[in-house]
């Protein structure tokens, strides 16, 4: 079994993430661009920690003056930062277009501070820890994409893990092998989330509904496809699928919708008591409603403002009570 140790742990965070940290330089029109921190696993630690959930990140920071804003970003958002290693590789840095219902990214992270952590020593999370997520482009380059498959092989069956694989086809040379190695991280997973146009790169030519089912056969428990300004819908085994509307905002910005709502999905999760994977198969059809609509809610809100600028718990909480008496999940975190 992996040797997890780390001397450095908090014992209270309840959701930890790994992954990628990097400047995402967002398009304001022809070459001028500007710079926000992000990453898809990042972006997500963020949001929980704003609606409420002590949380702990997982990556490795450069020493440069990027790295110093991704741990200064980190640390003023009341995320946890103690499992942080610092190293004098460069920042990953990521160029973003905007279109209207989905962006295009250009990365540059070869030899990076975040895609090297290979610690020798995996952290070992404590046990109030109860979700741990992973995905995204971290997955991609050595040495990291190994050391955060064992890190999430250790931990599977302790926590409740989710998956989003948040798929760049720029940075993937291999596809074919890319949805070999997906099974073996869906053998680790208990929730899956991913966006349509994740489903259309992974399962080409599949139904939604045929992709979901044949990868709830792998492992998870639970799958949800995300599908922008159409919502959601939730697939489980033995269960008709759930759809879920999006509410209806004014759009500023779509960067970092899906991570708001992956991380609304664990925050909420938590709310209604769900520690445990199995709990995942066993909660009812209005629990699980009041669920997604409060991860919905939260990407929405997130795309009223430019960049991946996640709500805080008040702000949810408050949009939700002004959807009306319809809204099932306007107190859930009261």
């Amino acid at each position: 079994m992996t040797d997890l140790s780390c001397s450095r742990t908090t014992d209270r965070i309840s959701i930890a993430l790994v992954g990628e940290a990097l400047i995402d330089f967002a398009s304001g029109g022809g070459l001028a661009f500007r710079g926000h921190c992000g990453g898809s696993p990042l972006n997500s630690a963020v949001a929980c920690a704003r609606l409420g959930q002590a949380t702990a990140y997982i990556t490795q920071l450069s020493t440069d003056l990027f790295g110093e804003q991704l741990l200064q970003y980190l640390q003023s958002n009341g995320v946890d930062t103690d499992f942080v290693q610092r190293s004098d590789a460069p920042t990953t840095i990521a160029f973003v277009e905007r279109g209207l219902q989905t962006n295009r990214y250009a990365f540059y992270s070869r030899g990076s501070a975040d895609s090297q952590w290979s610690p020798e020593l995996l952290p070992r999370l404590p046990e109030c820890c109860r979700y741990l997520h992973f995905g995204s482009i971290s997955l991609l380059q050595e040495p990291a994409a190994r050391r955060i498959s064992e890190f999430v092989a250790a931990n599977a069956g302790q926590r409740i893990v989710v998956f989003d694989p948040n798929v760049r086809l720029s940075l993937i040379d291999d596809l074919p092998a890319y949805r070999r190695r997906m099974h073996d991280w869906l053998r680790c997973t208990d929730l899956l989330k991913l966006s349509d146009e994740d489903v259309a790169a992974l399962s080409t030519g599949m139904s939604h509904e045929a992709a979901a089912r044949d990868w709830l056969s792998a492992g998870p428990r639970a799958v949800i496809i995300t599908r922008g300004a159409n919502g959601a819908v939730l697939y489980r085994h033995g269960h008709a699928t759930m759809p879920i509307a999006a509410p209806t905002v004014e759009l500023a910005d779509t960067i970092g919708a899906g991570d708001a709502f992956t991380a609304g999905l664990s925050v909420a999760l938590l709310h209604q008591g769900v520690r445990e994977a199995a709990q995942l198969a066993e909660l009812p059809d209005a629990t699980w409603r009041q669920v997604l609509q409060f991860a919905t809610a939260a990407a929405a809100l997130n795309c009223l403002r430019e960049g991946a600028n996640p709500p805080t718990r008040a702000e949810v909480q408050s949009f939700l009570r002004s959807q009306g008496p319809g809204s099932a999940a306007a107190h859930l975190l009261e």
